[in-house]
């Protein structure tokens, strides 16, 4: 989108915000078209556009026209505006714009809404936890196409979704079935929309191959996500054109930091090489850290094609298998790339630190380096936690660093932790494939100290810049983070009752400091697992915003991203911003485009990240599944990770979960315990909750639903 097309965009955003204001008001009722125009008092210009304008409204369900032709807001009326969460049982969950409670949605009363689906429904009864709802419109459909399995009957062929939130098969007409055979994957066009008693219809558009194939599995998550698989080809050739050397007016007119003794440190298979880190110790006894980051924003120049197809990318994904980069790879492998003694320019940010944490000086320039070293992870663990002798030989010339980095990283964290900041521990997943795709190990991915110092490296660079820009009244992109609702708290409250442990400040304001309290005491227990995923569950997601919020969970005033920018989109704003100040370009015209412009992609860089953490969760779950396909038979060690109506879900210790359902525990009639989260037997008394540490039988896996069936063992 081009800076004209946002400032219009922007132009109209302000009408619809009067008119919300306006309508939301105390002592305004329903209003006619003129009667809005004479309250609102618009200009020449934004008259001639209101009718369109209440039209849009109106169809994207910010408004309601009644009968009478008035413009009310639709909360006035008893009508709420969200999207569908749909359910494999056929019922599905609204899930309201302003974070409300979800709506019980019944299977005769969703009108032809699928999942997704953004709609207006009309509340008929109930408050709280047992509202249910009616689907009066779908504003707008999410599903314009469907992956799924093709299946074929005499007369007719269907197709089975992938997404089984989509509950209904898709309808395909004999004539456009075009030879597709029984259990090939297809994705599907929509022609008709389901109504009551009646499927949806589509066409086959492509055919991606048999359900079985190798490959087959992952790429239907990128079809089924409308995941961008290939740059469009004027961006390859603008990216191609891309100078791979740097013009000595550039060198020139930067910091040359050439000189430092720079490296990075990053997972062996990363490629996208964006941060590099440079310590030394002060006479006064400080350590000055010097955050160096790829500056990419040099290359990817505000609205040209890269930059514009970046945006609607918003991320790069890291789905199991292969990378889906936000950047061509000749930007992102590239020339931006920090790799080992290859000139690069960047953004540096040096902060001197002090033994309490406490930044007492910094400095942002932009610089050219030339990074020495290419370290791992692995290796710097080793040689700081182990030292081992052959990584500490090779590496000698660099060993007093890393160990003036684990000194500064464990008092950069005593200092987070002082504060409040909630330092979750949550076991991520390493699945490793073979050549085939195939996974043949799963494992909680091991962090060490190296993971640690980068961690906390990061954070502190991305502070400094923030509280640096917002005290000079600059516009900007924050990752923010609410404060959690009381409603969440007191349930996560009551949860950890079950444990025998109690939130302090329940009913006032909860510090970010009491859960961090909570995480200490669980530390190394069995339960420490479920309450800490319990406890991300009951906080607000994270999210972009143009308006600084504060980050609740790090409990820091100011926060932002800005040491990403190759792998995201926010990031590259932020350098923007940053270098635009720092060379004197921050006049009033672009202030003024950016207040305009901020908070629409701050929102669009927070649904993305969304999308992409979907995708990428999808895809863990699917080569899960996979890996379980050959256990089953087989008996593990497990933790109780959930318990519902229906069953216990246990997590064993690889991280892969699956369900003990409700009726393969037949020694006993168990009954469902809401309140104490857990499953009581009527006979014998037993009982089965969170946190308990069980044996299992893998007793069946369905790869197309990612399930995973266990019985006790």
């Amino acid at each position: 989108m081009n800076a004209t097309n946002i400032e219009m965009k922007q132009e109209v955003e302000q009408v619809r915000k009067k008119i919300i204001d306006l309508l939301s008001s105390a002592d305004v009722t329903p209003l006619y078209e003129d009667e809005l125009m004479d309250r609102l008092k618009l200009t020449s210009d934004e008259e001639s556009k209101l009718n369109t304008i209440l039209n849009q409204m109106v169809e994207e369900g910010q408004l309601v026209r009644t009968k009478k032709k008035k413009y009310a807001i639709p909360e006035d009326l008893g009508f709420l505006t969200g999207r569908l969460q749909g359910n494999a049982r056929g019922f599905g969950f609204f899930i309201h714009d302003k974070e409300e409670e979800d709506v019980f949605i019944p299977a005769e009363s969703l009108n032809g809404a699928m999942h997704n689906d953004r709609i207006l429904i009309r509340l008929l009864k109930g408050n709280g936890l047992s509202r249910e709802g009616e689907v009066i419109r779908v504003l707008e459909r999410a599903n314009k196409t469907i992956v799924g399995t093709f299946e074929k009957d005499k007369n007719f062929g269907f197709v089975i979704p992938d997404d089984k939130r989509i509950n209904q098969d898709i309808f395909i007409p004999k004539d456009e079935i075009k030879g597709v055979k029984n259990g090939f994957k297809v994705v599907v066009e929509m022609v008709r929309w389901p109504q009551k008693r009646r499927n949806p219809e589509g066409r086959i558009v492509e055919v991606l191959g048999h359900k079985d194939d190798v490959g087959t599995d992952i790429l239907s998550i990128i079809r089924q996500f409308n995941l961008p698989e290939e740059f469009p080809e004027e961006v390859s050739h603008a990216a191609k054109k891309v100078p791979q050397t740097i013009p000595e007016k550039e060198v020139k007119r930067r910091k040359d930091l050439r000189d430092l003794r720079i490296i990075t440190m990053d997972g062996a298979d990363a490629k996208d090489l964006d941060d590099a880190i440079s310590i030394e110790r002060k006479q006064n006894g400080n350590l000055l850290l010097g955050v160096h980051i790829a500056d990419v924003s040099h290359y990817v120049k505000e609205n040209g094609v890269i930059d514009r197809e970046a945006y609607e990318r918003g991320t790069s994904i890291y789905l199991v298998d292969r990378v889906i980069p936000m950047l061509p790879k000749e930007l992102s492998n590239g020339i931006c790339s920090l790799n080992p003694n290859e000139d690069r320019l960047a953004v540096s940010v040096f902060m001197e630190i002090d033994n309490k944490g406490k930044v007492v000086n910094h400095q942002i320039e932009e610089s050219i380096i030339r990074s020495r070293q290419r370290m791992i992870y692995e290796d710097v663990t080793k040689i700081l936690e182990e030292n081992d002798p052959e990584l500490t030989e090779r590496y000698k010339d660099y060993v007093d660093d890393f160990r003036n980095m684990e000194v500064l990283a464990n008092i950069l964290r005593d200092n987070r932790m002082r504060r409040g900041s909630i330092d979750f521990d949550l076991d991520e997943t390493r699945i490793v494939l073979d050549f085939k795709g195939k996974p043949i190990d799963v494992a909680p991915y091991e962090r060490g100290i190296s993971n640690h110092i980068i961690e906390e490296f990061m954070l502190v660079c991305n502070e400094t810049v923030s509280e640096y820009m917002t005290w000079n009244k600059v516009p900007f992109v924050y990752r923010i983070h609410e404060e959690p609702t009381v409603e969440k708290l007191l349930d996560f409250n009551e949860f950890i009752h079950n444990f025998g442990y109690h939130l302090k400040g329940i009913g006032g304001e909860v510090h970010p400091k009491a859960l961090q309290n909570l995480l200490d005491k669980i530390k190394g227990s069995r339960e420490e697992s479920i309450i800490s995923s319990v406890m991300l569950r009951s906080l607000q997601k994270a999210r972009y915003s143009s308006v600084n919020m504060g980050h609740f969970g790090l409990a820091a005033r100011f926060y932002s991203h800005f040491t990403s920018p190759i792998r995201r989109y926010p990031d590259l704003i932020i350098h923007r911003i940053v270098k635009d100040f720092l060379n004197g370009r921050m006049e009033s015209k672009r202030i003024k485009y950016l207040e305009k412009v901020l908070a629409g992609m701050s929102d669009h860089c927070s649904q993305r990240e969304r999308l992409a953490d979907e995708a990428e969760r999808e895809t863990d779950n699917l080569k899960k599944a996979e890996y379980m396909m050959d256990k089953v038979g087989m008996e593990f060690d497990g933790i109780v990770s959930g318990v519902t109506s229906f069953g216990i879900f246990v997590e064993l210790n690889n991280t892969v979960e699956g369900l003990v359902r409700m009726t393969a525990l037949d020694d006993d009639y168990y009954v469902y315990n809401e309140k104490h989260y857990c499953l009581i037997g009527e006979r014998t008394k037993k009982v089965y909750r969170l946190g308990d540490t069980i044996k299992i039988r893998v007793s069946n896996v369905d790869i197309a639903s990612r399930n995973i069936d266990f019985v006790l063992a």
